[in-house]
């Protein structure tokens, strides 16, 4: 027996020796070393051994399987290493190549503009005030002066979910809303940026759903002179110091009186495409906060007074930046976001 033991030893040395890959020392391992195996095979015919011999045999056989495991976790080792090294090999990095270049992304021209006319307002003391997108009949239309028969509702063809939920049509929803918060009491001095809906056929100066920035003051001796004078500054900041505006008559059903705002074409008044030859380019609609919306926001309209105006920040970035058509800020088309500049 212990013949056979040194003759299994130096028969799997041999073969872990001529092993070629992990997988062969793996059937190795299981064939020599197994439950199956020669070895264990011995072992369990220890029992025909008499006394003195077991503990001989016993002890040879572990050696053999020490001096086998030992050879196989060697030659594993050498594997392992050999690997590593080859996976190295074909990882390497060749340092003399250029670097990839890291692409920075740009603001969306109309984020920017957004973005530039909130820090303008808030430079002006103003605070940004967010309303909910899916509104009621009340605060979109009611608590701005328009009750369920005005026929200026046909203006704003609207989304309707149920006979009193709608997506808001306008920003103007947030006034209200700001108003009752203050109880009564002025000074309210906000503006809303955000999403409108209305059902509009997409085009170029069109689209379903927009942007809208509303503005609102109210506190006392609030006058036309302090809105115009508010407007003169926001289109010097937003197009040029030598930009120039003009109020005209307008109606809107939450002012009165309601204005419409134009500011001088960057063509100095010569007339060109852009202004259809008048000089002037409409940018937003404004006005006196009517008597009405203030009692139904709880303001006493005989000691406050404010006013209100809204503007679109597609039609402001489109003129600010020569877009010339309002689908392209939701294409996301990557030619057309590359133009402008990071900010």
């Amino acid at each position: 027996m212990e013949a056979q033991l040194k003759e299994l030893q130096a028969e799997a040395l041999l073969k872990v020796e001529q092993a070629e890959d992990l997988k062969a020392l793996n059937e190795i391992r299981v064939a020599y070393l197994g439950k199956k195996g020669p070895i264990t095979e011995v072992l369990r015919g220890m029992g025909k051994l008499s006394a003195e011999e077991r503990p001989v045999i016993g002890q040879l056989a572990n050696d053999v399987r020490a001096a086998i495991q030992e050879k196989l976790e060697e030659k594993q080792e050498r594997f392992e290493k050999q690997e590593v090294e080859k996976k190295l090999a074909a990882e390497q990095v060749d340092v003399t190549l250029p670097g990839r270049p890291v692409r920075a992304g740009n603001h969306h021209p109309l984020t920017a503009v957004i973005e530039e006319i909130e820090d303008l307002f808030i430079g002006m003391g103003y605070q940004i005030a967010e309303g909910p997108e899916v509104e009621t009949d009340y605060y979109n239309f009611e608590a701005l002066n328009l009750p369920k028969s005005h026929p200026a509702r046909d203006m704003q063809d609207s989304f309707y979910i149920t006979e009193e939920i709608l997506l808001r049509t306008q920003t103007s929803t947030v006034q209200p809303r700001t108003m009752l918060k203050h109880e009564g009491r002025g000074p309210v001095k906000i503006i809303c940026p955000g999403k409108v809906y209305r059902r509009d056929n997409d085009d170029a100066t069109h689209s379903h759903q927009f942007m809208q920035i509303e503005g609102l003051v109210v506190d006392e001796n609030i006058r036309m002179s302090d809105l115009k004078g508010t407007l003169e500054v926001f289109a010097k900041k937003m197009f040029g110091e030598d930009r120039k505006i003009r109020l005209r008559p307008s109606f809107f059903p939450f002012t009165e009186p309601s204005v419409e705002i134009d500011v001088s074409c960057m063509c100095g008044g010569h007339g060109c495409s852009i202004c259809k030859h008048t000089g002037w380019i409409e940018i937003l609609g404004a006005g006196m906060v009517h008597p009405n919306v203030l009692e139904m926001a709880g303001f006493d309209s005989k000691k406050y007074t404010g006013f209100a105006f809204g503007m679109g920040p597609e039609r402001i970035a489109m003129l600010k930046y020569g877009i010339d058509d309002i689908r392209h800020f939701y294409t996301n088309d990557i030619r057309f976001l590359k133009q402008f500049k990071r900010v």
